[in-house]
């Protein structure tokens, strides 16, 4: 069973319709990118997948989204603990306003970790798989506000991994970030593949081609077309996907 498996999702803002009814199984332990126009509903099927489409105002849900077999859209279901399976990256990072050291050993604290040697593995070892232990190891005590983006990216990579989810969600992580740091990222994801389940929303097509494994392409709040990355570049069965990757849709 996958992970996630979305079932005949409906999303609605103020009566507009953003999603609709949306199906798709995400393939465990691989990277799977949302393709598609602005505006098509990429961020939102993303938001529906650790219940963050609570938040906004307005918004009308229906259908399931299934995680472990489980429908975590079920009023009954702790959305907190939902999140900690669900690690989550914004499009731009968001540092806690304390300590490098801090921003990761945040997450471990609320959830019971307190030996400190304990924390202290944590925040190494989350700091290591993020690529960013060499660059931080000396200044653990600085304000996290003190990094650049590119390594506050990678510090809320490393703080999401704190949690130990079983899922990472991208919200165009890399689209605030300088090259150079989009590259360290991407990096990140792709060492990370195996051990997680990766779900990516991007507007860069070429970034969909270097990363995924897997495709989904919305197009006006519908699911076009979805397969593995191959299959889709080479050989696209609908028109709308034909054109959105030759770029006659933007």
């Amino acid at each position: 069973m996958s992970h996630i498996s979305v079932r005949n999702l409906s999303v609605s803002y103020s009566g507009q319709l953003a999603l609709d009814d949306i199906s798709v199984d995400i393939p465990d332990g691989q990277i799977t990118a949302i393709i598609g126009p602005s505006g098509c509903g990429k961020t939102t099927l993303l938001r529906c997948c650790n219940r963050l489409i609570d938040l906004t105002d307005g918004a009308g849900v229906s259908g399931s989204v299934l995680i472990d077999g489980v429908n975590i859209l079920d009023p009954s279901v702790d959305a907190i603990r939902l999140r900690k399976k669900m690690g989550y990256l914004a499009q731009r990072p968001y540092p806690l306003p304390m300590s490098i050291y801090d921003n990761i050993a945040y997450g471990p604290r609320i959830h019971g970790v307190k030996d400190r040697q304990e924390l202290g593995r944590i925040v190494e070892r989350c700091f290591r798989a993020a690529g960013l232990w060499e660059e931080v190891r000396g200044r653990l005590r600085d304000s996290a506000t003190k990094l650049s983006v590119g390594q506050q990216q990678r510090l809320c990579l490393a703080r999401a991994l704190a949690i130990e989810p079983e899922v990472l969600l991208g919200d165009e992580p890399t689209s605030a970030l300088d090259p150079v740091s989009a590259q360290l990222v991407e990096k990140r994801f792709l060492e990370l593949r195996g051990d997680y389940t990766i779900v990516l929303v991007t507007h860069i097509l070429r970034q969909a081609k270097r990363l995924a494994d897997y495709i989904v392409f919305l197009y006006m709040g519908e699911l076009v077309e979805q397969g593995p990355t191959a299959e889709i570049l080479a050989n696209p069965r609908d028109d709308r996907t034909r054109a959105y990757l030759t770029g006659d849709v933007s």
